[in-house]
């Protein structure tokens, strides 16, 4: 345990859904609000001293993706991916914690040289997922169900974890759902954050931008309301009673 509290950064350009992102972060971390701060990444860059102010960083999803060719990436496209670079150097060095979700497990494969694509896109959905060996193992994911379901909604993905990473989590797919790199850094595709509820608002903030096709907003929004999506909210109760403030 560490006093440091933990930081939501978020890289969603869309303030509405970003907002919505952090309580969903701080609900299935079950920490209060100072105990779980934010970062609006898309509008102000890394604070110089922010390993020292924080325990362990928690990165929401985001409607960027790192295979968008360099040319069609916006500066502050390309300048979030280096700031959340340095905050999955810093915890491969050892001096802080991090969960990197959907978007972010992209920016994390391509700094270990890791293969990312737009092969293994999954729909906007629950999804069954899988742990390995090592995540029924892994002091974050041992916790859950060796079979459970998360919701995902992402254009790229991988078939193989990148170099040193350990693959936790799997599924058809796509095979790579989560990952750990040492003993901080940690990756996930699927969203482990948000309830249905949640996750169907967020939808319909994105209902025009290629998830899924607008006019079947309310069959897959029926699809998401109806799963059981227990399981995964456990992986960040977890990641926070390791790095995180004592809450209770």
């Amino acid at each position: 345990m560490t006093s440091a509290p933990l930081l939501y950064v978020c890289v969603r350009p869309q303030q509405g859904a970003a907002a919505a992102e952090y309580e969903s972060f701080r609900a299935a971390t079950h920490l209060g609000s100072d105990q779980i701060h934010k970062l609006d990444l898309v509008r102000d860059p890394l604070p110089a001293d922010v390993f020292e102010r924080y325990g362990g960083f928690l990165i929401g999803g985001s409607p960027f993706n790192v295979t968008d060719p360099e040319s069609s990436k916006t500066e502050v496209q390309r300048r979030l991916e280096q700031d959340l670079k340095r905050i999955a150097a810093a915890a491969l060095a050892r001096t802080t914690a991090a969960m990197f979700t959907c978007y972010g497990i992209g920016v994390v494969g391509r700094l270990l040289e890791g293969e990312v694509s737009r092969a293994y896109p999954e729909d906007t959905g629950p999804v069954a997922v899988e742990l390995t060996a090592e995540g029924h193992a892994d002091p974050v994911f041992g916790g859950l169900a060796r079979r459970f379901t998360a919701l995902t909604a992402h254009k790229e993905g991988s078939a193989v974890a990148p170099p040193g990473a350990v693959l936790l989590a799997t599924n058809a797919g796509c095979p790579v759902q989560a990952y750990r790199v040492g003993d901080r850094l940690y990756a996930t595709q699927f969203h482990p954050e948000p309830t249905t509820r949640a996750f169907t608002e967020r939808m319909a903030v994105y209902r025009d931008d290629g998830y899924f096709a607008a006019d079947e907003y309310d069959v897959v929004a029926g699809r998401v309301l109806a799963a059981s999506v227990t399981e995964p909210v456990r992986v960040l109760r977890a990641f926070a009673k390791i790095f995180g403030p004592d809450a209770d």
